[in-house]
């Protein structure tokens, strides 16, 4: 039995989906607002309860022999990308979890102040490997799947919106690799208590994926870029109102302005441990958007 969380999220729901494929038994975490009966029609057994309740996780993970924590914070990184996935881990050992799989992010060893998520993730990814379970520590280096909202948004209106500097480089990975290198985690034994970077095969700047929506499109592209001081602004209008708000600025903040992305060599290594061939981010926009 397959333990998600995070199950209705973009990475949680295709985990799911390639583990009913395999027909393997899977117990989806969800939140009783959230959407689930694609789920429930997959054939998962749903979990309904809250992260930021001990006694539901415990609950939750009697019975299992994996746990993959795909969750997300919803901008409280102290309660869910901490408290929760510490609380997990330690029921992990409570009930001889097999193998436990932890979806970190890329850079969250850069020691990134300003980013409550990075801040809390690599502090889970430390209690993990000193936790004495068998563990992969995934680090994406970000979602394919993101892109899909400003991929449709330019495809009705022409327009994308690119904040920062758009030479900044990144290496953005298919959300059906992320899922399947999940998933393999628990039995490719060269990637038992590893800590992977994970990103597509290609290091692009950021400038250049409006150029592939438009190449997809056959639409030249209206490029809105707006400087990291319009991000700064609302950090500081949010302080006085809503000061969680303006921490998770901050996490946005930190993705916008660094450069995120994997070596050739790191990109090498993923593709040997789990034996495919990583998908370009051109090839993952065209069959999800049916281009």
């Amino acid at each position: 039995m397959f333990l998600v969380t995070g199950a209705t999220g973009g990475i949680g729901r295709t985990v799911v989906r390639l583990l009913r494929e395999q027909e393997k038994q899977v117990r989806a975490f969800v939140r009783l607002t959230s959407r689930y009966s694609e789920l429930e029609q997959r054939g998962a057994n749903i979990f309904i309860g809250d992260l930021r309740q001990e006694k539901d996780i415990q609950k939750a993970c009697q019975g299992v022999q994996y746990i993959i924590s795909a969750h997300g914070s919803g901008g409280d990184a102290l309660a869910l990308d901490y408290r929760a996935n510490i609380e997990l881990i330690d029921s992990a050992k409570a009930n001889q979890v097999q193998h436990f799989v932890f979806i970190s992010v890329l850079g969250a060893d850069r020691g990134y102040e300003d980013a409550p998520v990075f801040k809390a993730k690599r502090a889970v990814e430390r209690y993990l490997e000193t936790s004495g379970l068998n563990y992969t520590i995934l680090r994406p280096s970000g979602l394919a799947s993101d892109l899909l909202p400003l991929a449709e948004r330019f495809r009705e209106t022409g327009f994308y919106l690119l904040v920062g500097d758009p030479k900044n480089r990144t290496s953005t990975v298919s959300t059906d690799d992320l899922a399947r290198i999940i998933v393999d985690s628990v039995t490719v034994e060269a990637a038992r208590n590893q800590i992977l970077s994970v990103g597509g095969p290609e290091i692009l700047m950021r400038e250049d994926i409006p150029k592939i929506i438009s190449r997809i499109f056959n639409r030249e592209p209206l490029i809105i870029n707006p400087p990291l001081l319009a991000v700064d602004g609302l950090r500081g209008a949010l302080g006085f109102f809503n000061p969680q708000a303006q921490k998770a600025l901050g996490t946005f903040r930190t993705l916008l302005a660094n450069e995120f992305f994997c070596t050739r060599e790191e990109i090498a290594k993923l593709e040997t441990t789990f034996n495919f061939e990583l998908e370009t981010l051109e090839s993952f926009l065209r069959r999800r958007l049916a281009v």
